[in-house]
C-alpha cells in the first residue's frame, strides 16, 4: 500500500496493483514531456508463487538499471538480460523461463548456445542462481522521474508501494490522469476535475462535476424565485411549495367549491370573496346536508328491507350446503365405481380382443366347412352320374368310380374333422362370452326339470360350470352342482362344490389358494331369501393347492342349508369322493 493526501487532508490508501498499472498492464499513455516514461515492461499477470504481481517481465529477462554491471552467468543464453526464473540445460546452460519456452515450442529442439539437443523432462530450476539474482543492487525503477534509491532486486516491490516519483492513477478511480505519487496531493486539491467539493447553499459534499447539476435542480438551499411573481423574489427551493400556498399571487379556487362555490382568484382575494359570500355558503351547506340526510333515510329503508330477507336468504344458504355435502359424497361415490368400472373394462378389452380374434378364425372355418360341403355335394352329384354310366359295364368307368369313391371317403374324413374343430370352436367362443374375470359366477342351469330327472335317474349326476376368474391372470376356477345331492345330501339336498382348475397362469400366482369362498343357492322369487355359505380354504387340504391335473378336488357344501361344519370335499370327475 502506498499513501497519498486528498483535497481535504485525509489520507489516501493506493495499493500497487491500483497504483502501478504500469507493472501489470500494459500502458499506452504518452507521458507527459517534461519528464521520461517509466522505461520498464509491464509484469507478468500470473506470477510464480511467492513473486509479487507486476514485477516480472512479461518476456524474456530484468531489464532494471543494476548498480555493478551483472556477470555473464546471470545473462540468459537466448535473450542476453538479466535471468528472469532460471532454468538450467542439461548442458549447463541457463535460459529464463519464457526463453526456454521459446525453444522447447519450436520443431528443432536444439540449444543455441552448443547446438545440443534439449528435453524438457531435463530442463530444473535453478534456485541457487535466482537466490544470486535477486540479491544484486539495483536502481529505483522510477530513476528517470528523479528517484536516486538503490535496494536488492527482490525488494523492488515494496519499495514501489512507498516511492514518491512512482508513477500512478488518480486515487479516485475516475479521472485518467496519472502523476507521480508525492503530486497527488496538488491534484485532489486543485486539478482532479473529479475531486470531491462542496455546495456553497447546502454544504452538501459531491464531485466537483455534479456540483453544477446538482445546483440548478435538487438543493434545497439554492435561492429561486416564485413562478407568480409575487414580492418574494428569492427563496429556498425547500420552501417554494409552502409559499405556494401562502403567494398572494397564486390562482386558488374557494374552499367551498365542493358545496357548489364557482369562485376562482387570487389568493389575496380569497378572504374579501369568503367574508362576503358566508351567507351563501351556509346556504349551499344546508342544501347539501339535507341532501344527505335524504341519502340516508333511503339508505336505512334498504338496509331495514335486505335484513327482512336475510334470514330466509341463511336458510336457504344451509340448504345449499346440505345439497352440496350430499352431492359432493355422490359424486365420490360416482368416482368410486367409475374407477371400478374402468378396471373391470381394462380387464374384458384384452379378452374380448382375444374373443374377437377367436370369432374371425371360426368364421373362416366356417367359410371353409361351407365350401367342403359344396365339394361334397358336387363330387355326389357327379358320383351318382357314374354310377348311372357305370352300369354299362365299362372296365374304365369301374376304374373312375373307385377313385371318386376315395376322393369321397376322404373328404368325409376331412369335413368330419372340419365339424369336430368347429364345434370345439363353439365351445371355447361360449366359453370366452360368458366367462367373469371379477371372481364372481352366476350360473343359471337351464332345464332344470329334466336334468333333476336324470340326477335321481344315476343317468348325470353332477354338473360343471362354464370356468370363471379372479382376474384376467388370476386363478381358474369353476362350480360343480349334484341336483339330487352327494355324500350326506344324496337324494334330500342340492350339493354345491367350489372346484380349482390348472390355468394358464399358475406359475405366476401365491399357492396355497387362500381367498374366501361363498356358495349360495339364489331364490328367483320376490320374497329372495337365498340360502348360502362361506368358508376359508383349509392350507393343508389339497383341493387348494396348485393343480397337477385338469382341476382339483372339489370342495363345499353338501347340504347347503346348513352351516358350515358340514364341509366336505366333492367327488372328483372319476367319482371318487373323499370326505
Amino acid at each position: 500500500m502506498s499513501a497519498g493526501r486528498s483535497a481535504d487532508g485525509r489520507e489516501v490508501q493506493i495499493p500497487l496493483q491500483q497504483v502501478a498499472p504500469s507493472l501489470t498492464t500494459p500502458l499506452s499513455v504518452v507521458p507527459p514531456p517534461h519528464r521520461p516514461a517509466n522505461p520498464w515492461p509491464p509484469g507478468d499477470p500470473t506470477p510464480s508463487p511467492g513473486v509479487p504481481a507486476g514485477f516480472l517481465p512479461l518476456h524474456g529477462g530484468f531489464r532494471d538499471h543494476f548498480v555493478e554491471t551483472p556477470e555473464s552467468k546471470y545473462c540468459c543464453e537466448a535473450c542476453r538480460l538479466v535471468l528472469c526464473q532460471p532454468r538450467q540445460t542439461e548442458c549447463g546452460h541457463r535460459f529464463c523461463q519464457s526463453c526456454i519456452n521459446d525453444i522447447l515450442s519450436r520443431p528443432s529442439v536444439v540449444c543455441p548456445a552448443d547446438m545440443e539437443p534439449l528435453f524438457k523432462d531435463k530442463i530444473f530450476k535453478d534456485v541457487c542462481c535466482h537466490r544470486e539474482i535477486m540479491a544484486l543492487k539495483v536502481y529505483c525503477r522510477s530513476e528517470a522521474n528523479g528517484c536516486q534509491e538503490t535496494m536488492s532486486l527482490q525488494q523492488i516491490p515494496e519499495h514501489l508501494n512507498v516511492c514518491a516519483f512512482y508513477e500512478v492513477p488518480c486515487p479516485l478511480g475516475k479521472c485518467k490522469e496519472r502523476m507521480m505519487r508525492k503530486d497527488i496531493p496538488d491534484h485532489l486539491s486543485w486539478k482532479c476535475k473529479h475531486r470531491e467539493s462542496s455546495c456553497d447553499f447546502c454544504k452538501t459534499k459531491m464531485p466537483l462535476t455534479d456540483l453544477q447539476k446538482h445546483k440548478e435542480t435538487v438543493c434545497p438551499a439554492f435561492p429561486v424565485s416564485c413562478p407568480n411573481l409575487c414580492s418574494f423574489s428569492s427563496l429556498p427551493r425547500s420552501e417554494l411549495s409552502n409559499h405556494q400556498h401562502d403567494c398572494p399571487k397564486a390562482q386558488v379556487c374557494c374552499q367551498f367549491h365542493r358545496y357548489g362555490c364557482t369562485f376562482k382568484g387570487l389568493n389575496q382575494d380569497l378572504r374579501t370573496h369568503e367574508s362576503a359570500s358566508a351567507a351563501e355558503h351556509l346556504r349551499m351547506m344546508a342544501n347539501r346536508n339535507s341532501t344527505l340526510e335524504n341519502k340516508v333515510d333511503d339508505l336505512k329503508g334498504e338496509l331495514l328491507e335486505r335484513y327482512k330477507v336475510l334470514p330466509a336468504l341463511s336458510s336457504r344458504l344451509s340448504d345449499l350446503e346440505k345439497q352440496n355435502d350430499e352431492l359432493r359424497e355422490k359424486n365420490r361415490q360416482m368416482e368410486q365405481k367409475l374407477a371400478t368400472m374402468q378396471k373391470v373394462m381394462s380387464s374384458h378389452s384384452e379378452k374380448l380382443l382375444e374373443t374377437e380374434l377367436e370369432l374371425r378364425s371360426l368364421r373362416l372355418l366356417r367359410d371353409d366347412v361351407e365350401n367342403l360341403r359344396g365339394t361334397l355335394d358336387a363330387v355326389r352329384t357327379r358320383l351318382t352320374s357314374l354310377e348311372q354310366g357305370g352300369r354299362s359295364g365299362t372296365g374304365a368307368s369301374t376304374h373312375t368310380l373307385a377313385s371318386l369313391e376315395t376322393q369321397l371317403n376322404r373328404h368325409d374324413d376331412m369335413l368330419s374333422v372340419h365339424e369336430i374343430r368347429l364345434a370345439d370352436m363353439d365351445l371355447r367362443f361360449q366359453v370366452l362370452e360368458t366367462a367373469s374375470y371379477n371372481g364372481t359366477l352366476i350360473w343359471k342351469i337351464r332345464d332344470y326339470k329334466r336334468r333333476k330327472q336324470e340326477a335321481v335317474a344315476a343317468k348325470t349326476l353332477s354338473l360343471y360350470s362354464q370356468p370363471f376368474y379372479t382376474g384376467y391372470f388370476g386363478y381358474k376356477m369353476c362350480a360343480r352342482v349334484y341336483l339330487n345331492g352327494d355324500g350326506m345330501g344324496k337324494g334330500t339336498h342340492l350339493s354345491l362344490f367350489f372346484v380349482v382348475m390348472r390355468g394358464e397362469y399358475d406359475a405366476l400366482l401365491p399357492w396355497p389358494f387362500k381367498q374366501k369362498v361363498t356358495l349360495m343357492l339364489m331364490d328367483q322369487g320376490p320374497t329372495r331369501k337365498h340360502l348360502g355359505d362361506a368358508f376359508k380354504p383349509d392350507p393343508n387340504s389339497s383341493s387348494f393347492r396348485r393343480p397337477v391335473a385338469e382341476m382339483n378336488i372339489a370342495s363345499g357344501c353338501p347340504k347347503l342349508h346348513q352351516r358350515r361344519h358340514h364341509l366336505h370335499q366333492g367327488t372328483q370327475p372319476n367319482h371318487n369322493t373323499r370326505r
